[in-house]
């Protein structure tokens, strides 16, 4: 049997050790990612994050590892588990610190159960939920996992499943008219008019990967990112450090969109390019301009996948208005394993509730896509 062991630090993890636990598709879980949030001080105790890294070895074999932390808050999840904790409190339970698997701050479906095999990724679900268990920790849980890792966890695992809006090249499309082609009138026309705006307004855009980058560039789009945080009333949780870290340890994988005008930049969005995924994060503008946000955020990214032939587009969480601009609703997964029996048959009713509710709205928005039907 593997050897368990509880990672207070990715450093304390060769690299190579790790990425050879997954294929490189997705960047999120890399190492140079998940080690320089904390290096470049992104992952904080006082916001509730200390990363706790679930490990199996064989030997000095890394064989299979979770990314995770101890949670003391529900901050940077993007799956909402408010009314647990406030059922805990209520029945005069803690339900703080949990154990957490997953990218912080990222809602992004990708490999949480890292392993050589699957028999690893089931000792490392056991391992998770066995040491949960010993530390007096009230959960555990696992957020936005591969829909291929549903099989590693038992039935003491409760289920739950979300939905987001993604753009997928369903046809082959080789530039975005042939995208266009395949909409009906109505959503062709209003993308059409919505990048015109754009046009007209004098904008141009620049597309800069990490390794084409000024220090300038990246100085700009960390303030595009600091701007929107400020609007919302949120608190910024990347560093400008953990942004250089970036474009020089994923210098491929960092992608810029920059909306200038004579020169300016005014806008930007920062995304993430997997192996055939782009990933879109964040975004900031010092103006508010007719279709600026759907052409920096949305449009801009379509004509990237259909130029680099990546076949999917994650723009981020949430957003009903995405389904107009040919991003479809896909489901969104994570698991829970709760240590209180009572607590758990509670909540096991309502997942199922509420994945029943989630199933009905994914339904319902199949009827106001935007694609012409064959």
């Amino acid at each position: 049997m593997p050897s368990v062991l509880i990672v207070e630090s990715l450093r304390e993890i060769p690299a190579m050790q790790w990425d050879a636990l997954h294929d490189g598709h997705n960047p999120f879980v890399a190492h140079a990612f998940l080690s320089g949030l904390e290096i470049h001080g992104c992952l904080r105790e006082d916001w509730g994050w200390t990363p706790r890294h679930g490990t199996l070895w064989e030997g000095q074999e890394l064989v299979a590892a979770a990314p995770g932390n101890l949670k003391t808050t529900s901050h940077g999840e993007f799956v909402f588990d408010h009314a647990w904790a406030s059922a805990y409190a209520q029945h005069g339970r803690d339900y703080f610190p949990k154990w957490l698997g997953a990218v912080p701050y990222s809602p992004v479906t990708g490999p949480r159960l890292l392993a050589h095999s699957e028999p690893h990724r089931f000792e490392l679900v056991a391992a998770i939920a066995g040491n949960a268990g010993d530390a007096g920790l009230s959960s555990a849980h696992v957020n936005f996992h591969a829909a291929d890792e549903d099989a590693a966890f038992g039935e003491n695992w409760l289920a739950r499943i979300d939905v987001q809006y993604h753009w997928r090249n369903l046809q082959g499309w080789t530039d975005f008219d042939a995208f266009l082609s395949a909409m009906d009138h109505k959503h062709r026309k209003n993308i059409r008019q919505e990048r015109a705006k754009v046009q007209r307004a004098g904008i141009t855009y620049r597309v800069v990967h990490g390794d084409e980058a000024s220090e300038e560039d990246l100085a700009t789009m960390f303030a595009f990112y600091l701007l929107t945080f400020r609007d919302y009333g949120n608190s910024p949780a990347l560093t400008l450090g953990f942004l250089r870290h970036l474009a020089t340890a994923m210098s491929r994988n960092l992608v810029i969109f920059l909306a200038e005008r004579e020169g300016q930049p005014i806008a930007g969005a920062l995304c993430l390019r997997g192996g055939h995924t782009l990933y879109g994060r964040y975004w900031g503008a010092l103006e508010t301009l007719p279709g600026l946000h759907f052409e920096t955020c949305y449009y801009q990214g379509i004509e990237y996948c259909l130029r680099e032939g990546l076949t999917v587009f994650e723009p981020g969480a949430q957003g009903e208005h995405k389904l107009a601009r040919g991003f479809l609703p896909a489901f969104v997964r994570s698991r829970h394993w709760i240590a209180d029996p009572q607590f758990s048959n509670a909540l096991r009713r309502w997942c199922a509730e509420e994945m029943q509710s989630v199933e009905r709205y994914a339904e319902s928005l199949s009827t106001h896509l935007p694609f012409r039907t064959p």
